[in-house]
C-alpha cells in the first residue's frame, strides 16, 4: 500500500523567514506555496516534496534528515559552495569525509551541511 504512495519530507524551523531565505539564497529553491505563514512546501523531482514548518524544536536532531540524490556530486557541491553553503567535515568509525565528501564501500559518495535552522541534509550519489 504505502510503496505506491509519493513521500515527503518534513523539516523544523524555528525561524520560518530565515529558512525561506536560505533555502532560496542557498539552495536555489522556491516554496510551492509562497503566501503561507506557518509552512513552506518545496516540491522537487519526480514527485518527491519537502515541509519546512515552524517550531522552537528545530535543531535539536542529530542525524540526517533530508537527503537529496546527486548526479553530480562534485559539480553540485561546487554549486552550493559558491552560494556560501558549507559541508561538514566528520571523522567517525566507518564515515570519514575529505573536503565534505565521504566514499563509502560500495563507491557511493555524500556530504552534509547544515541548513538555516540546524537540520542536517545530505547530498548523496545513489
Amino acid at each position: 500500500m504505502l510503496k505506491d504512495l509519493n513521500v515527503a519530507g518534513v523539516l523544523p524551523a524555528s525561524d520560518l523567514a530565515r529558512a525561506r531565505d536560505f533555502y532560496r539564497d542557498k539552495l536555489g529553491l522556491e516554496p510551492d506555496n509562497p503566501d503561507a505563514t506557518d509552512n513552506l512546501m518545496y516540491k522537487c523531482a519526480n514527485g518527491t516534496a519537502f515541509l519546512l514548518y515552524e517550531t522552537p524544536n528545530a535543531g535539536t536532531a542529530k542525524n540526517t534528515q533530508l537527503g537529496f540524490q546527486s548526479t553530480d556530486l562534485d559539480q553540485d557541491m561546487a554549486d552550493l559552495r559558491s552560494r556560501g553553503v558549507v559541508f561538514e567535515e566528520y571523522d567517525f568509525p566507518g564515515l570519514k569525509t575529505e573536503n565534505g565528501v565521504a566514499t563509502m564501500p560500495d563507491g557511493e559518495r555524500g556530504a552534509w551541511f547544515l541548513d538555516s535552522e540546524g537540520n542536517i541534509i545530505s547530498l548523496a550519489t545513489m
